[in-house]
């Protein structure tokens, strides 16, 4: 039998992002993959050393569509880092609010992500039903349902709007409901069990060698997570676990999504209590409006993504936009080197389970 090369995205109801994987297949079973990037914006890091520092913040979000706070993020504490400039209780407390909420509805992407695949588009109907709650909060808070540039260098672009904290424990209190039906309904059915068990594996040592976090760790047993190992903000000031399984296997990777969705609502919970008034953000560099300029220097900020760690290394030569930034996206590994090296000997319907649990973000790559 020879090989046939098929094109997997970037339309396919099953590739989640414009990403495409060119597959050599013998029957239905891959036997080379190729990652194949490129088809939403490329040259992230370059387009960024050649605009304003504030500027950049309407850029950064897109890096990562389904959990763009991250970039912000990133971007601020490297900058607040090179500047010394100590931001706000307040503000720190909000974007760990902000960083939290943006956690829980990339995790309902992602479950309600699966259902097209297996055919349980009840998944997908309700998770996204769910996120758009969540998104509902981000628009009173920023104005924008997705990309937000909302944390910028110095805190929080504003304070929090009238009874929005209320708003906040009532979507707590209604999402940490909702979980059991996830659980019972989605989890324990028999069709997820049945394409999800022992697809797309992966062990410890292959994740520590290719570098691979966050999920696609945890699920084999190590409970990694920059939150606990390298506490930024406030997180070392909350209590929450780290969800693990020990199977590293697709279904192991989905059934923690629920579990972690459960320890950001505690979070959020805890900072909305311990969280004081105040100002929200402080000046940062030399000069006024859009055209600072930050001192020299070199810093790395990481955060914990859904797909793990999260990082953006900034070099400042004192002028008003970045010499060079480089951006550590979080599903790279698994969206190179792991499609590249683990999807052969996959058959071809286990391609998108493999990109949606390992949560590939095809911007990563294309950065």
């Amino acid at each position: 039998m020879g090989e046939v090369k098929l094109f997997f995205g970037p339309n396919h109801p099953g590739m989640h992002g414009n990403f495409s994987v060119h597959m050599y297949v013998e029957g239905d079973i891959v036997v080379k993959a190729r990652p194949l990037p490129g088809f939403l914006h490329r040259g992230f890091e370059k387009l960024m050393e050649r605009r304003l520092w504030y500027q950049n913040l309407a850029l950064i979000p897109r890096i990562c569509v389904p959990e763009p706070d991250i970039n912000e993020a990133c971007y601020a504490m490297a900058i607040e880092k090179i500047a010394k400039v100590e931001v706000p209780e307040r503000a720190q407390w909000i974007r760990m609010i902000v960083l939290e909420l943006a956690r829980i509805a990339n995790h309902l992407w992602s479950f309600g992500g699966i259902g097209g695949p297996l055919g349980m588009y009840t998944s997908m109907f309700w998770s996204v039903a769910d996120r758009d709650r969540v998104l509902d909060i981000f628009e009173e808070l920023t104005g924008a349902r997705i990309y937000h540039m909302y944390i910028i260098p110095g805190g929080v672009r504003k304070d929090l709007p009238p009874k929005l904290e209320e708003k906040l424990l009532k979507l707590m209190d209604y999402l940490e409901q909702r979980m059991p039906e996830y659980e019972t309904f989605i989890l324990k059915n028999r069709i997820l069990h049945t394409r999800l068990k022992g697809i797309a594996k992966i062990d410890t040592e292959t994740c520590l060698k290719l570098g691979v976090t966050g999920i696609g760790l945890r699920a084999t047993g190590v409970p990694y997570d920059i939150r606990k190992v390298d506490p930024y903000l406030f997180y070392d000031k909350v209590e929450f676990e780290i969800p693990t399984a020990t199977e590293g296997d697709a279904l192991a990777r989905i059934s923690l999504k629920p579990k972690e969705i459960r320890q950001s609502i505690r979070i959020i919970r805890q900072a909305l209590e311990k969280m004081p008034s105040g100002p929200v953000n402080t000046k940062i560099g030399d000069g006024n409006g859009l055209r600072i300029r930050v001192p020299k220097g070199m810093a790395y900020a990481r955060v914990e993504s859904t797909r793990g760690e999260y990082g953006y290394l900034v070099v400042s030569n004192g002028g008003e936009t970045p010499y060079r930034v480089a951006v550590r996206g979080a599903s790279y590994p698994q969206g190179l080197y792991g499609v590249e090296h683990l999807l052969p000997g996959t058959r071809i319907d286990d391609v998108p389970i493999w990109l949606d649990t390992m949560g590939v973000c095809a911007p990563e790559i294309d950065r």
